[in-house]
Order: structure tokens, then sequence, then C-alpha cells
């Protein structure tokens, strides 16, 4: 594990400005620079870098960060892999600290999985390549399905020999313990305690997570075996470290053509993503046979939105591009379909065609989903009913589809089509859209109520509100008491904390006496924590919570400046918090910047509270009145309701006279 220490070393080594020109064109701006985003198509510079700050924006897309951040983005690798890519390029000497007991027990068995992982993979690939059996059986295996040899060792394929316990008796032999042979699933027990092999006398595919890890394995029976039998291929069972759902076959291999070419080619098996790389196309991932799960179409997301579905023309081809078509098109997913000649896959068509006729074929052949949608189910249907029914259908894919003007340009060509009126496609479009909006508006309703139960059954009881005194020696107003309810996460709260992330440290209120009579200081951070604290207040987003707690905790560390803590967090979700809420797309010159005052960021804070407390006393409002509708003939509970009503509004016009005389704008 790299050490904080060094980890600060590398951060304050790497300069914005020169490892983003690294990558793209920058033109300096005023203070900033600006270039063309690298992230998507960017025709006009939208791409901004602030080196005072150190860190990146673009506000067109919203990708940015810090340096290591944009090196993540960029080459598509994990936190410390980008940490470690800016230590070669500033000649920074790693240092790895020694993990606590802890540390290590939370990290250990995680990583002994992956490690156990690495060393059968490796096995395989040496029985294959080295062993009489392995040269003879596995690697002729793959030659007879015409992989080269250098392919082979790209995807790391191998071979387990055919003897049910070869494998675990070798690993046992180097020291690995059962224990994760039996987790990572290369093993199994039977009733009678044997340990055997999960892919004795198999070919490996061995799966690689988006970072390079092995977290799985495939294994497939030779043809000569696979007469009669059901079950070619078997796969890892789930583990601490493998989810089906969350991982795609050769995403690993194809994620810098997926950027680069932005398109994927989904395709069905190993095989298939294999014979294509051997064919020159790199960007193409399997889901194995497998329903496309949103947690994947959400990985393939961060590398591109186009997707093309590669599939045989036969009756299992067509039924696999129907597959979670829906949930791509929900997701901003852009999908067009090709289906191969018949009796072809695109492991045989590949070998049978180079990387610019495939490209060529695809390029003729490809149509786009909603048309292929179109074209399918309407196919030699006569009979209304069903006609009625498959139009639904097509018209049902469009209502899923977020950006409004693709939706309408797919309704115009449907109606075109099918010579069927717009109007009518749009009425039973709005219906599809209208009906999942209510669903979802149950949905969190209910979730709200649950949530609303949980705080009422928890004994939540108000409180005295705190009387921060101003810098002059006044006693401030007292803040309402507010009973706390469950809230969704503002653009209020956000601004608080970008207040907490850019000054959290600065000193707001000084001289302020106690109820013991001592005097103390409060910053931005111990005054929003000491104010909310009052009535047990708290943000709707965790790591909100985390920032303010942390804040407060270092406040009073020699050094602490809370952005540059931030911007440096090795939790990656709040450095790139950190990063983005520093940065302003325009800002002025040092000369014409007006200079920052105390007395304005007070003022601001304050501001920002009394609004924060304001949103919950409207929600509460609201709540109350829902109360009131569902309390039907319960006059003891209408009145309770009514009293509480009444004292709420009190608080809210008490909070109002604050926000519209007290504070100075």
């Amino acid at each position: 594990m790299i050490d904080r220490a060094t980890v600060e070393r590398i951060l304050d080594a790497a300069q914005i400005v020169d490892v983003v020109s690294e990558f793209v064109t920058l033109r300096k701006r005023g203070v900033n620079y600006v270039g063309l985003c690298p992230f998507h198509d960017d025709k006009t510079p939208s791409f901004y870098v602030s080196p005072a700050k150190g860190v990146c924006k673009c506000f067109a897309c919203g990708e940015g960060g810090n340096a290591v951040h944009f090196v993540m983005k960029h080459e598509q690798i994990t936190y410390p892999e980008a940490l470690r890519w800016l230590a070669r390029k500033y000649n920074i000497e790693i240092q790895e600290r020694e993990l606590t007991d802890e540390e290590k027990r939370e990290a250990s068995e995680r990583e002994s999985m992956f490690i156990v992982n690495e060393w059968a993979k490796d096995y395989f690939a040496d029985i294959m390549h080295n062993d009489v059996d392995g040269q003879a059986i596995g690697k002729q295996y793959f030659r007879s399905r015409g992989i080269r040899d250098d392919i082979m060792q790209k995807f790391q394929l191998g071979y387990a020999l055919p003897r049910r316990n070869a494998m675990s008796e070798e690993a046992l032999k180097k020291g690995y313990k059962e224990e994760f042979l039996l987790k990572t699933g290369l093993c199994y027990k039977k009733d009678n305690g044997e340990l055997v092999d999960r892919y004795a006398g198999r070919v490996i595919f061995p799966w690689f997570n988006v970072s390079g890890k092995v977290n799985a394995f495939g294994g497939r029976l030779l043809d000569s075996r696979t007469k009669g039998v059901q079950q070619k291929y078997v796969n890892s069972p789930e583990s601490d470290i493998y989810h089906k759902d969350h991982e795609l076959y050769g995403l690993f291999q194809a994620k810098k053509a997926m950027v680069k070419e932005d398109c994927v080619y989904m395709v069905e098996g190993y095989t298939d993503v294999i014979a294509m790389h051997q064919c020159g196309l790199e960007n193409v991932v399997a889901n194995s046979g497998t329903a496309l799960s949103i947690h994947q179409i959400r990985l393939l997301r961060r590398f591109t939105a186009n997707v093309i579905l590669l599939y045989d023309g036969d009756e299992a081809g067509i039924h696999a591009a129907m597959r979670g078509t829906d949930m791509l098109l929900a997701e901003g997913m852009n999908i067009k379909v090709l289906l191969l000649p018949d009796g072809d896959d695109p492991d045989s068509f590949a070998r049978k065609h180079s990387a610019e006729e495939f490209k060529e074929y695809i390029s003729s052949h490809r149509t786009d989903f909603i048309q292929f949608k179109t074209d399918l189910l309407l196919r030699g249907v006569n009979d209304p009913v069903k006609r009625s029914e498959a139009i639904s259908n097509i018209i049902r894919s469009v209502s899923v589809i977020p950006n409004p003007i693709t939706r309408d340009t797919y309704l115009h060509e449907c109606s075109h089509r099918l010579q069927m009126n717009e109007q009518t496609l749009i009425n039973t479009m709005n219906g599809f859209i209208r009906g999942d909006l209510e669903d979802k508006a149950k949905e969190q309703e209910r979730e709200h109520r649950r949530l609303q139960n949980q705080t009422q059954s928890g004994g939540m009881s108000e409180q005295d509100g705190g009387q921060p005194a101003e810098s002059d020696g006044r006693t401030a107003t007292t803040q309402p008491t507010i009973q706390a309810v469950p809230q969704q996460s503002s653009e209020i709260e956000r601004m608080l904390i970008q207040n907490i992330i850019r000054h959290g440290e600065e000193t707001i209120f000084e001289g302020l006496e106690t109820e013991d009579g001592q005097t103390i200081n409060l910053s931005v951070a111990q005054y929003v924590d000491y104010d909310l604290s009052q009535d047990g207040l708290r943000f709707s987003n965790e790591t909100y919570n985390r920032i303010l707690a942390e804040a407060v905790e270092h406040n009073n560390d020699e050094g602490f400046k809370a952005e540059t803590y931030f911007m440096h967090h090795p939790d990656i979700q709040i450095s790139r918090l950190a990063g983005d809420l520093a940065i302003n797309r325009y800002q002025l010159s040092r000369s014409l910047e007006m200079q920052h005052k105390p007395e304005t960021l007070r003022q601001r804070v304050i501001h920002l509270v009394l609004d924060f407390r304001m949103r919950i006393i409207k929600q509460r409002l609201k709540d109350i009145q829902m109360q009131l509708r569902q309390a039907g003939s319960d006059m003891e509970r209408i009145t309770q309701l009514m009293k509480d009503y009444k004292d709420t509004q009190l608080l809210r016009d008490m909070l109002a006279r604050q926000l519209g005389s007290d504070i100075m704008v």
C-alpha cells in the first residue's frame, strides 16, 4: 500500500497543466487554460485547467478532477495505478508502508483470492505451453480453432490436466490454502471431503476485471467430449471478487480501443471476442450468454455510449439481440444490431475475413435497433390485434430513451414506417412514460414513508437551538429548533459543502463566549457542525457528512487547509468531489479579483445554514399535511398534527425573518 507521505509527494509534484498537456492541446485564457475535452466529442473548447487550484473540469460533460483523476479516466486505470504513473513521470520512488493488523484482515481475504487466481492463471498457461499433454491437447485445440500463439498469450489462455486433483495438489504443495481454492471456485469438495478441481480436462479462459486482476475462469470441454453434454462451459461461481452480472469478458483487453473508437461490439462467447481481436477488431466484449445487467451497462457507459450487438442470424442470435435492449436504451446507449449470415457467428466470420472486410460488412449491414425491432416484430403479421401488440412493444422501447429529441426522431420514423398517425404514437408513448413516472413516484413515496417511520420510531425529539455570538460581541439570533426529517440531497447542501472544502479552516467567529465564560473562535467547518448538531441535523449525502467531520477533526492541525486536504484525500470519491467543487469556469485575473473578506464569508455561510434549515422546515410542513390527509377521523391524531403544523409554521416564520432582515447582503 502506498503510504500517505508518498501520495502527498506525488500530488505535490504533479502539475495539472503539465499532466493534461501530454494528452490535450491547451491555450491560456486568463489565469486558466482551456482545450478540447478528451472525454467527449468536443467541438469548442470546454475543458478548463486551473493551475492555481490544481484541477481540471469539462463544463460540457462534467469530467474532471485533479491530476490523478485525469490520468485514471484518460488511461482507464485504477487510483493506485494512476499514482504510480505520476510517480514514474516525476521520478518519485514509491514507498509502500506496512499495513496495520486491521487493514491486513480487511484486505487479506480478497487479496488472497486474487493471488490464488493469478497463480492458477499462470499454472494453466504453463501446462498448456510446456506440458506434453497440454501442448498435444490444449494448445492443439486452440490452434484447431485458428487462434495464434500471440493471441493465446494476450488472453492468457490455458489448459487443465484431466486428473481431477492435479491443480489442487500443486497449489497446496506451493503453500496456497485450501480455503481460498474453495472460495475462488477453483475447487469444490465432494460429500466425502475429497477436494476436486473444477476445470479438470478443460481449456481455460481467464476473466480479468477492469483493472487487470484475474477474478474468475471459464473452462470448456474439448470438442471430442461435448457430444451429448449439456454444459460445455463451466464458469467460476459467485464470490467476494466475482459477480457475473458485474463483469464482461474481454473488457480489460478492449477498454482502450473502446475509448479510441467510441464504440463497442457486444458478442456472446469467449471465442467470438478472441477471434475478433485476432482479426484486428479489439473493441469487443462478451456477456457470455447471460442477460445484460444494469451494472454491466453502466460499466460499458464509462467507455462509450455506442454499442453494436453482433450475433449470428439464427433464432438464438435474434433472441440474444433482443435481450436487455430496453435497459441499454434507458441508460442512454445508442444501439445498432448486426446479424451475420446464416451459419456464421462472429468467431467463424472473423476467421474468414480481414479486419477491413469485417468493418466494411458491419458498416453496410448494421441496423438501428428500433428499425431492427420493427422489421422483426411486424414481419408477416397481418392480424390487427397482434400488429397492435407489436407496435406497442416498439413504442415501449422508444419511451425508455432518456433524450427527448432522440425519442421524437424515432417516433417520426416509426410513424412513417408503420403508416400510423404520429400523434397516436406520441399519446401511446406518453402513457408509458407517465406510467413509469407514477411507478417511480410510488416507490419513492414508499421509501420516504419507511425512512420517516424509522426516524419517528427512533425517538428523535426537539432540542434547544444554540446561540453563537457575532464577532463584535453581540449575541447571534437564536436558531429555530427543528426536528430532523429524511431529505434528498439539494443544491443548498452542495453549496455548504463547497464552502467547507474551500474555506473550512477559515475563522468566521472570533471571541465567542461560552456558557462557562471561556472565549473561543469558530471556523467555517466548526460553525456548520456546531449549528447543525444542536438539532441532530445531518446532510442527506453521507460523503458530505464525512467531509464535515474530517474538516472539524483536522481544523486545529498545524498548516491544515481544507481544500488541499480534501483534494489530496485517499478516498477517490472525496478527492474527485473536492476537485469538482474547487474550480470555477470563469475566474477574474488577480488584479481584478475582489478581495476575500471574512465578514462576507461569515454572512454567506450563515445564510446557507438558514436556507438549509428552511428547506427542512418546508419538508416537515409537507409531511404533516400528508399525515393530516391520512389521519381520517382520528380527532386526537388530527389535533396533535394541527399543533405540530402551527409550531412548525412559527419556526418557518422566524427563519424567514432572519433570512429577510438579520442577514446582510
